[in-house]
């Protein structure tokens, strides 16, 4: 599948991986997609990577005019739904277009002849942790939730006031043991996305409800505060710690496996993508620089070759 790419080739290599960390640290969706197999003549080979987002853009390689439409395409539909995708881009003498569960077949008639086999691979945000305080049980909270699929994040003091946090899935915890409940438990519970829990004893958590209440905090408001998150009597604060990441987990898994799995449903961009009359490949009106307008209808093709045997075409007729 030859062709110049478009939009992409901006960043390959050592590059892209840099690119998905930053997409992960800020917990921004995308979409890997990376060549698996192909059979020349091709300008992509087996290894080539691009990553998508949510808006559509891809950045990376994964061939020509001639693929890359339909990966973005079928990397929107990945990101959607939260499940891989599997493209495979075949020649053949009729076009045709088959899907089955998360494979797609793409039969094209596009003169180049080779093929490709692409897999796309949903990379969700994970679900934000939110933990107040720096004791040991804070210490250890953040470190464990980020090696069970957390993106953990320590709030101090100093932090409360001015706390940012986007909207999502996400989990608050305040492990800050007397020093400033109230204002973290106020911060965290201004942000409606967030599961808000309470590491405290009953007769702490108590009187902490009730000075949110002073503040003019509704009962509806106060009655998200789940109390005690990991209390064991006698227990260390470490042990505490994964106690209250334990009940975290049992939430999220209740609440359905794809969203334990996944997160947040994942809002993409409404591209609208046509097909090629002659090859039947996939086609971005907004980017590709081959139409025709034949009277009422408009036609958009992958490359000059398509575009012009369909002009052959219509002058025969």
């Amino acid at each position: 599948m030859g062709g110049a790419a478009c939009g992409g080739g901006e960043r390959i290599g050592d590059d892209l991986y840099d690119l998905l960390k930053e997409l992960e640290d800020s917990g921004t969706p995308c979409a890997l997609a990376t060549v698996v197999r192909v059979q020349a003549p091709t300008s992509a080979k087996p290894g080539d990577k691009a990553v998508i987002t949510a808006d559509g853009r891809l950045r990376g390689w994964i061939g020509g005019t001639c693929s890359e439409p339909v990966v973005r395409r079928e990397a929107l539909r990945a990101l959607a739904e939260g499940s891989p995708q599997l493209v495979h881009i075949v020649g053949g003498e009729e076009v045709k277009e088959t899907r089955r569960q998360a494979e797609l077949m793409i039969a094209t008639t596009c003169p180049s002849g080779g093929s490709l086999d692409i897999f796309i691979e949903p990379r969700l945000p994970k679900p934000l942790l939110l933990v107040f305080g720096d004791g040991p049980a804070a210490t250890t909270l953040a470190r464990i939730g980020e090696l069970t699929g957390f993106r953990a994040r320590s709030v101090g003091q100093a932090e409360v006031a001015t706390l940012q946090v986007a909207p999502g899935e996400g989990y608050a915890v305040v492990a800050t043991m007397g020093h400033f409940d109230e204002d973290a438990l106020e911060a965290a519970l201004g942000h409606a996305s967030l599961d808000v829990s309470l590491i405290a004893s009953s007769k702490r958590a108590a009187a902490v409800r009730a000075e949110l209440s002073r503040r003019g905090l509704d009962e509806e408001t106060i009655a998200r505060v789940r109390t005690p998150a990991g209390r064991v009597r006698g227990g260390t604060q470490e042990e505490i710690a994964l106690l209250a990441l334990a009940e975290i987990v049992t939430l999220r898994r209740k609440r359905g496996p794809h969203q334990a799995a996944a997160g947040a449903v994942v809002k993409t961009a409404q591209v609208t993508f046509v097909t090629d009359p002659v090859c039947g490949m996939t086609v971005d009106p907004l980017t590709s620089p081959h139409k025709l307008v034949a009277g009422e209808n408009t036609y958009w093709f992958c490359s000059a070759a398509c575009k012009a045997a369909f002009e052959k075409t219509l002058a025969a007729t």
